[in-house]
């Protein structure tokens, strides 16, 4: 890999010299990388009577990786990466390819990947004015996974998207690159026969960070039918399903045998995946006992950071102690190299250019850039604060001892990050997997749906929705409300704005458990009961038992809209009598299965002492 030749008149390289450690304690990259292996995953032979391919995609901030497994009958499923992208290295077998994609003038994308960072391709990229996208999986983050505070504004910023370009069109064209590039890679090593055979019914598991929602689930899986992995069907959709990148990093732990002796301990372990832009923490253990005894459960809501090693890039950038217009070609070389490097130094060196440049005023001699060790250490101060803070946190809140931290993704191979959570986390065991190449995340995301390791999770925020009380009168907080009373159909008054909890947040969660909730709506028609329709609210505040939506309004946020044809159970009502007239009244129960990786809505009725169900569609709103 080489720095960006466009951005100085000079030839770059990008070795790096780091002066000797003030101390023997700060761990060697040798054996920094060590990590105790006890044994992998033991799954059993595919039961199936068709082949099947399952393919994992993690699109990251920085890099993208694709995992797959063609499942034979009777034999034991193998995970496999896609070690070959177009214009990389033909010996290298890198599994990891820059998330990166260049558009021209006309909006035409015309560079993906490796061909991206080749240097013929971006001084053609100069000279015919391309745009460049990259960064372009923040653009897709909710609102309650902010920036770091810690920045400076023009630090925070993202590079924006090319003119024209939605962030869903931007990842649209890179998954059907990434599409091209698995079809490739299995035609080359298989067979165009077999591609043939597994195409229309592969099976996708995409990733996402731990702080995304059922919005950005849903934005994806528009964005796989825009590049034409599936069809916009319920069948096609189904072929489509999700998992966090915290939970893939623990199946990816699981299936290399990683901290096992902790885990049969009955301990809890947290997962750090440290990316390139954000940092998913999760805290796991194994379940006791029972059907369940080979699963795992999370002890803690999972956390998400945007404190991946971006920002350490981009504070160095602004730190500023260079030429101006040298800084990206020297940022470029930090990203590459030091940054990963560096483990406390007295001076870090930065190498850019040749023997030849020198500039005094800015410490820049022999083509380097010298650099006290202790600035470089404050661009790393905000993101190692804000993990150590969400870890310690998951310490306190966990349901199980934490013993063990595994550290995974590509700012895991930091050399300071890694000393500087052993030095600050103290009677905890930090380890990290040797491997910088592969990308765990998508080997756990094709784990994740061959594996099911994860029975349990636990529930981020409180759930519900907004509804209406009979008006008490002696009730204060009715009566701070009789100018919103309203009478129903029936006759009944009421006072709206109660927040009725579905789920509370910290709750455990299994897979198939079910959350239901009893409701009913009037109407002096059948009309207008033909159709429901009703939101589901997010409460992400303080209060443990949040009761009204109009207090701590804020911290309310809808989560999704969940609709039902109830025209059927409408055709079947009778009239009612009330004071007020004839009125027909709707009963039915809402059920939300939030223990799964997508939430899935269906509703209930009582139909002659037998319950019937019918799908719900959740619609959320477009990111």
């Amino acid at each position: 890999m080489r720095c960006p030749s466009e951005f100085i008149g000079r030839r770059l390289c990008l070795s790096v010299h780091l002066a000797e450690p003030r101390s023997p304690h700060y761990p060697s990259p040798t054996a920094a990388l060590f990590f105790p292996c006890i044994m992998p995953l033991q799954r059993p032979a595919y039961t199936g009577s068709e082949r099947k391919l399952v393919v994992g995609i993690d699109i990251g901030t920085t890099f993208s990786g694709v995992s797959y497994c063609i499942l034979e009958p009777g034999r034991i499923p193998e995970i496999k990466p896609v070690t070959h992208f177009p214009f990389q290295p033909s010996a290298s077998s890198d599994s990891k390819v820059p998330s990166i994609v260049y558009y021209d003038l006309e909006g035409k994308a015309r560079a993906f990947g490796a061909e991206a960072v080749d240097e013929s391709v971006r001084d053609k990229a100069v000279d015919e004015q391309w745009e460049k996208a990259e960064w372009f999986k923040l653009h897709m983050r909710p609102p309650s996974v902010p920036l770091p505070a810690t920045l400076t504004i023009s630090a925070a910023s993202l590079p924006p998207l090319p003119a024209n370009k939605t962030v869903l069109e931007v990842f649209a064209d890179f998954l059907r690159y990434l599409f091209n590039c698995l079809r490739m890679y299995i035609r080359d090593t298989y067979g165009a026969a077999l591609w043939g055979l597994l195409e229309d019914d592969t099976q996708y598991v995409l990733t996402h960070p731990n702080g995304w929602l059922g919005e950005q689930q849903a934005a994806l899986r528009r964005a796989v039918v825009a590049a034409g992995l599936i069809s916009d069907t319920p069948g096609g959709h189904e072929r489509v399903q999700f998992v966090t990148e915290g939970e893939a990093s623990l199946s990816f732990c699981v299936l290399n045998g990683l901290a096992m002796s902790a885990l049969n301990e009955g301990k809890g372990v947290i997962i750090i995946d440290a990316g390139g832009g954000t940092v998913d923490i999760s805290a796991y253990r194994k379940a006791q006992g029972g059907e369940n005894r080979d699963k795992y459960q999370e002890i803690t809501r999972t956390a998400c950071l945007m404190n991946g090693s971006v920002f350490v890039t981009r504070n160095a950038k602004e730190y500023g102690t260079a030429p101006q217009s040298d800084i990206d070609a020297i940022a470029d070389c930090f990203d590459q190299s030091t940054k990963l490097k560096f483990r406390g130094e007295e001076f870090a060196y930065i190498r850019f250019g040749t023997l030849r440049d020198r500039d005094p005023s800015f410490e820049i001699k022999n083509g380097q850039l010298k650099l006290a060790g202790a600035v470089v250490a404050r661009f790393f101060q905000p993101s190692i604060e804000a993990i150590v803070q969400a870890i310690q946190q998951q310490c306190s809140a966990a349901s199980a001892d934490i013993t063990t931290v595994l550290l995974v993704g590509g700012f895991g191979a930091s050399q300071w990050l890694f000393s500087e959570l052993e030095r600050r986390l103290i009677g905890i065991e930090v380890l990290r997997p040797s491997s910088r190449g592969n990308k765990a995340v998508s080997d756990g995301a094709v784990s994740f749906y061959l594996d099911h390791l994860v029975s349990s999770r636990v529930a981020k925020d409180t759930y519900g929705k907004a509804t209406c009380d009979s008006y008490d009168a002696l009730d204060p907080q009715h009566q701070a409300r009789t100018s919103s009373l309203f009478m129903n159909a029936a006759g009944a008054m009421l006072v709206p704005n109660v927040f009725t909890a579905i789920l509370q947040r910290g709750v455990s969660v299994s897979e198939e458990q079910e959350f239901r909730h009893s409701f009913l709506k009037t109407a002096a028609s059948i009309g207008p009961l033909t159709t429901y329709s009703t939101d589901i609210l997010r409460y992400r505040g303080d209060d443990e038992f949040p009761q009204w939506v109009d207090v701590d309004a804020d911290n309310y946020s809808i989560l999704c809209t969940v609709k039902a044809d109830t025209s059927s159970l409408a055709q079947s009502l009778t009239p009612r009598f009330s004071a007020s007239g004839m009125y027909y009244q709707l009963d039915f129960d809402i059920v939300l299965s939030f223990g799964l990786t997508e939430l899935k809505a269906q509703i209930a009725w009582n139909e002659n002492g037998v319950e019937k169900r019918s799908p719900a569609e959740i619609v959320y709103d477009e990111v």
